[in-house]
């Protein structure tokens, strides 16, 4: 079975492998135009929301939660033994911006609908590739106003 006949419907934990990139600041370089900080983030971004849309997911118009877990290159240094924490850069929130961009549109209309976010980065384990998996559920049924009897 190819990739592409492999549906994660929303809900349903979606790896995409690759190295995640940062979105950071945006610099300014004459006459209004802005432009990204990192060279990096455009392609991840690229990958991440073609990898969402051949999923087929289709745009929630309610409030949402989303899990992110970046797995982040192992360094060679890094003991086979155990996995340490990754404390070094990049920022999680920085990580996370660039995926919240790049899904929406596909998993939810604006990302103002983001009411729950987790947030995970850890270093990849020995013999695992990089990447970030990605959740999203639909969480109207947590705010459906209460009916009196």
């Amino acid at each position: 079975m190819s990739p592409e006949e492999i549906r994660a419907p929303l809900g349903t934990p979606l790896f995409i492998p690759g190295t995640p990139a940062p979105q950071g600041s945006k610099r300014h370089v004459g006459r209004g135009i802005l432009v990204e900080s990192s060279r990096a983030v455009g392609p991840w971004r690229e990958r991440v929301a073609l990898a969402v849309h051949q999923q087929g997911w289709q745009p929630l118009d309610g409030p949402v939660a989303v899990d992110l877990t970046f797995v982040m290159p192992r360094p060679k240094s890094t003991p086979k033994r155990w996995t340490p924490a990754a404390v070094k850069r990049p920022d999680i929130d920085k990580l996370a911006r660039a995926i919240l961009d790049a899904i929406t549109g596909q998993a939810f209309a604006d990302d103002s609908q983001v009411v729950e976010l987790n947030l995970t980065k850890r270093l990849a384990d020995a013999g695992c590739q990089p990447g970030v998996w990605i959740t999203v559920a639909d969480l109207t049924h947590n705010y459906m106003p209460v009916k009196e009897a």
